[in-house]
């Protein structure tokens, strides 16, 4: 209940995160310093929390050995297994907003995320149970573009408190577990609601000259290319070698060639994108959505970064070479819009492109926008 109250409510996604902690364990306690060598820990965790929220739940499961010095018999005494249940505090993983206004590139400390946690222990040793606490703060780094997993050092203080059990041993038992963290998780997506059905508006038909401005023979209201000689045959658009211009997009006629897993243009496609550039030069009207899209093969936050940046590139190539970037707008898709088959080698081939969806601006007759 209290994740649920400071984690956002409208949060569309779930993270849900397994966490490994090995490290080496040494006793604080001098009596008990004096009877066990250094040993090893372990913990298992599970977490689970809302995107972009500060706090997780946690369960995991704690092993502790700190095997007898020279002298003391060897037994369970130093062996304690710990089911445990508690919170963590952290920076929030990103979202894809969040990787989106700030790149990966331009991270600060190499995109460390601190955290901290604290949880409640039931310990069991030979056959003597007992409640614990146990309390850590850490600092974690992505591994690779996608953020699959997250790895770094921490430290874990581990209190037994031992009670007055007969028999046994009265003396609290105090722990410190210094170790390398390797997270690693998922995120579950809660699909959008569907917007409420609507009647709808009335439609005010109007009768207007139709007038042609560039005098091909087609009305502007039918002409792709208003502000442009073309023949009717091509929707009123001029002819271009490789590309073609459509009402509502412009079609390469090859596809856009990058340096593999880079977003990185390959000088063979630079007369396709140039040959772009002349057309939305020569169409003061249109405004262009550059779209990049991915296969389905990969991480899907690798997918999406890729495609996200493979659109961008197009973008500032096509800036570069005349056209005004008010004009231009880019986005990644990753594999979320195939057109073939992702089940062939065809198909996932298809799937990797750039489109350039055309949007209008509706010009004065005359202007020379």
């Amino acid at each position: 209940m209290f994740a649920l109250l400071v984690c956002p409510l409208a949060a569309r996604a779930l993270d849900l995160d397994l966490k490994l902690e090995p490290g080496a364990a040494l006793s604080m306690n001098g009596q008990q310093s004096n009877r066990f060598d250094l040993g090893g820990a372990a913990t298992l965790k599970g977490l689970v929390g809302f995107e972009g929220g500060y706090v997780n739940l946690a369960a995991g499961l704690t092993f502790l050995g700190l095997p007898a010095q020279t002298g003391y018999p060897s037994s369970s005494a130093g062996t304690a297994w710990a089911p445990s249940f508690g919170l963590r505090l952290q920076l929030p993983r990103e979202s894809d907003a969040m990787r989106l206004s700030r790149p990966h590139a331009r991270e600060s400390f190499y995109g460390a995320r601190p955290w901290i946690d604290a949880d409640v222990l039931y310990v069991n040793t030979g056959g003597l149970g007992r409640v614990g606490f146990a309390t850590a703060a850490g600092l974690s780094f992505p591994m690779g573009e996608s953020r699959s997993f997250w790895l770094g050092p921490f430290v874990r203080y581990f209190q037994i408190f031992q009670g007055n059990p007969a028999g046994y041993d009265n003396r609290n038992a105090n722990t410190i577990i210094l170790g390398l963290s390797l997270e690693t998780g998922t995120r579950l997506v809660r699909p959008p609601a569907e917007p409420e059905e609507k009647d709808p508006a009335p439609v005010v038909m109007a009768v207007a000259a139709r007038p042609d401005r560039d005098g091909d023979g087609l009305a502007d209201d039918v002409d792709a290319c208003p502000d442009m000689y073309g023949p009717a045959s091509n929707a009123g658009c001029p002819v271009y070698e490789k590309i073609v211009v459509k009402a509502d997009v412009l079609e390469l006629k090859e596809k856009i060639q990058f340096s593999w897993n880079q977003a990185v243009i390959e000088p063979v496609s630079y007369p396709a994108l140039d040959e772009v550039s002349k057309a939305l030069q020569d169409n003061k009207g249109f405004r262009v959505a550059i779209e990049g899209h991915a296969s389905s093969e990969g991480a899907d936050d690798h997918n999406q970064s890729l495609s996200t940046r493979r659109a961008e590139a197009v973008l500032d190539y096509v800036a570069d070479h005349g056209v005004a970037r008010d004009r231009l707008v880019s986005k990644g898709f990753s594999s979320s819009r195939p057109i073939e088959s992702n089940a062939t080698a065809v198909g996932r081939e298809a799937n990797r492109r750039v489109e350039f969806v055309v949007h209008f601006i509706v010009l004065k007759e005359g202007s020379l926008q």
